[in-house]
């Protein structure tokens, strides 16, 4: 739409799987002209993978690729080079997460790039940074988390599960793209002072360990003392030279912990999030009818609580057991007290907070008729992202086409070359 924050930026979107798309998506939502390119016949692979509809755009691909339109291209015929040089000519910014070297090799390095539009931006996603001694590698989603730090530092630390843990939320994929998004929007409004493209990148580990920065935070301070007192082990057990997983701590300097609520021994999520605070100490003792802990001097301060944390986390669930969740938060949020219950997929996907939001939304498609995806989280006073469907495979082919001066001859005869 015209009135939209970046309509009048166009961005061609060479990217596939999640975390260049969810980039492109984000950029769309507000009003950026995002043309997805993609292979003939083919597509992003996410189209086909985990469908839930035979023959149908599976929910992966989107719920990543709303907003844009679709362009498909055989860059390695002659004539689709021809096409994309003349896009290149006519856009901003191109996106590409393709392995190290792609681009150059389909003939458009970053000097074939400045040569065609030197006011281009191109926006990369690797996995590791240029120069990395691993920069090689095929990076996705897990590695990253691995790579980065955040999989070392998750989990249990000791028993029969005592292994890195991977967390569900995209830490590699989409956390990499948003950065990209600021580095993309930081370049363009660099442009506009110089006149000039550059090129962007955000690795994959780099966009990880910048979510973990108070692990390495807690890595410096183990390295200075030997120990970490907000940790669970301290003081009862020993630590070692590196940063341990911390189970359910709160990480931030709160002990914090998930405690079972009513009905958890057939709900799996039947859990809340409880932050031990020291400055809702004295409300948390309030609501829990321990008036007595608030004049305790094994209680009154945080060093004097942590020995005996678990203890405390004890006597909470033990209030807790004849609660549900929601009954739980419900009482506790009256005594400003940080917490939240463990909500489940189903739960949000329902949640009618979210969808008056928009932050849940329903999009109709199609082929797949409407479905649900998630919509903008940053929310603005004057604009209101209108989420659309995603593209057909090359829906708007002939349009594209068209805008950069093809008649319906060539337009033809590039369909007759499988060109497009």
């Amino acid at each position: 739409m015209s009135d939209k924050p970046l309509s009048g930026i166009k961005i061609i979107d060479f990217t596939h799987v999640q975390a260049g798309p969810a980039c492109t998506q984000m950029l769309a939502w507000f009003g950026a002209d995002v043309i997805k390119v993609e292979r003939p016949g083919a597509g992003d692979v996410t189209r086909s993978q985990l469908r839930d509809i035979p023959d149908v755009d599976a929910l992966y691909f989107t719920m990543l690729n709303s907003n844009k339109r679709g362009l498909s291209l055989d860059t390695k015929k002659p004539e689709g080079k021809a096409v994309l040089e003349k896009l290149i000519k006519e856009s901003d910014v191109l996106v590409e997460n393709f392995g190290p070297g792609a681009l150059d090799r389909m003939g458009f390095s970053w000097e074939r790039i400045q040569e065609l539009n030197p006011k281009l931006i191109l926006a990369s996603v690797k996995g590791f940074s240029d120069g990395h001694h691993y920069e090689d590698l095929k990076v996705y989603e897990n590695v990253a988390q691995c790579a980065g730090g955040a999989a070392s530092t998750t989990g249990w630390w000791k028993g029969e599960h005592s292994e890195p843990t991977i967390s569900a939320a995209a830490l590699g994929d989409s956390n990499t793209g948003m950065h990209l998004a600021i580095g993309i929007l930081t370049a363009y409004i660099g442009r506009q002072k110089t006149g000039k493209g550059q090129k962007v990148a955000v690795a994959m580990q780099d966009a990880v360990l910048n979510l973990c920065r108070v692990k390495m935070r807690d890595q410096l301070r183990l390295d200075k003392l030997g120990y970490l007192e907000e940790y669970p082990q301290y003081p009862h057990e020993k630590f070692g030279d590196v940063v341990p997983r911390g189970g359910n701590a709160g990480g931030g300097g709160q002990p914090g912990w998930i405690l079972k609520c009513k009905g958890w021994e057939t709900d799996p999520n039947a859990y809340i999030y409880f932050t031990v605070q020291g400055h809702a100490w004295g409300p948390i003792c309030d609501a829990l009818g321990k008036p007595e802990w608030k004049t305790d001097p094994a209680y009154t301060t945080p060093k004097a609580r942590q020995p005996h944390i678990m203890d405390i986390f004890g006597t909470i669930e033990d209030w807790l057991k004849d609660k549900t969740k929601y009954e739980a938060v419900d009482i506790l949020r009256k005594f400003d007290i940080p917490c939240a219950p463990v909500l489940s997929m189903k739960e949000l996907l329902n949640d009618e907070s979210l969808r008056k939001s928009g932050s849940i939304v329903e999009v109709p498609h199609k082929v797949r008729g409407s479905y649900f995806t998630v919509g903008s989280p940053i929310k603005f006073s004057d604009l209101k992202p209108e989420i659309t469907a995603s593209p057909l495979l090359g829906e708007h082919t002939d349009e594209v086409l068209a805008e950069l001066g093809y008649s319906q001859d060539q337009i033809k005869a590039l369909h007759e070359a499988k060109a497009v």
